[in-house]
């Protein structure tokens, strides 16, 4: 009975030892790993890779923020199938906000490669963009395209690089109206409209426009021209006359917009990241932080 009693306890006792070991074992490993990623950072600094630099906890303020705006641009999502592959404002200002709320991050590049869109969708993507410059620096890195909309948001940066070749400009603004009267009139179809006055079906394609609508359409598009071209001279700091003689809606590449004022350097994506990190005071490599991705237009 003695004997039996001490063969349990003395199997306890080496259960206890050995849950010890194993724990004084893990404990060590973990130093041993604190200790090889200080070595790390000491011997390789700043050339660490981003995801390793993160999982040690040693990208504390060196971040570079990049958002996507790419495709034709409007405020909000809806059902229409026609809206697949849009850049929704909604969606940009909301990655722009979280990026300009993030103390690690220092600056922030735009990586612009859209054809335009609608005013009200690049109004509401430049009043975050002017909050977020008195934060931190917005650099606009443009792809294969950013013209009309998508270079009323490019010209409210703090920096603009493009490519030699990237489409940009086309300042203007332009509105499209069908009237498919002879087609209703050949297959005989009729319409009957009520309407509470006379501008209500204004658009309409089953009649075309009168002089007076054709007037006040136009007194709606110069509106909104009148608006573009004084964001962008405000934007880009040049007289408003020097933006109207190239504001009629002309494309241009990059190397040409560079020398008419409308783009300020010649270079791809990390240009602009690097600059973007220099701006920001960040000393050495940043680690770039994508806020969404191309084809996924926010968070």
């Amino acid at each position: 009975m003695l004997d039996m009693c001490k063969s349990l306890y003395s199997r306890d006792d080496q259960g206890v030892v050995l849950l010890k070991a194993m724990f004084i074992l893990g404990i060590l490993a973990i130093v041993t790993v604190l200790i090889a990623g200080v070595g790390l950072y000491l011997v390789f600094g700043s050339g660490i890779k981003g995801d390793l630099k993160e999982m040690l906890g040693l990208d504390h303020d060196n971040k570079v923020a990049v958002v996507y705006i790419e495709g034709k641009m409007i405020a909000d999502k809806s059902n229409d199938p026609t809206d697949d592959g849009a850049a929704f404002s909604s969606e940009v200002v909301r990655a722009i906000r979280k990026a300009t709320a993030d103390d690690s991050i220092k600056a922030i590049v735009l990586r612009v490669n859209s054809p335009g869109g609608t005013p009200v969708a690049a109004e509401e993507i430049i009043a975050q963009i002017n909050r977020t410059k008195a934060k931190k620096p917005v650099i606009v890195s443009m792809g294969d395209s950013a013209t009309s909309a998508a270079y009323y948001v490019s010209a409210s940066a703090d920096k603009i690089f493009a490519n030699p070749d990237t489409f940009t400009g086309s300042i203007g603004v332009i509105w499209v109206f069908k009237n498919k009267t002879r087609y209703y009139n050949e297959e005989g179809i009729n319409f009957y409209i009520a309407k509470s006055g006379n501008y209500k079906d204004v658009g309409a394609d089953w009649r075309g426009l009168s002089e007076n609508e054709k007037s006040y359409i136009q007194s709606i598009i110069n509106e909104s021209y009148e608006r573009f071209v004084t964001a962008v001279a405000t934007g880009r700091n040049l007289p408003e006359n020097q933006i109207r003689a190239i504001a009629d809606g002309r494309v241009m590449t990059g190397t040409s917009a560079k020398s008419m004022g409308l783009v300020d350097e010649i270079g791809g994506l990390y240009d602009a990241i690097e600059y973007a990190a220099k701006l920001g005071g960040i000393k050495g490599e940043p680690v770039i932080v994508h806020m969404n991705e191309p084809g996924s237009k926010g968070t």
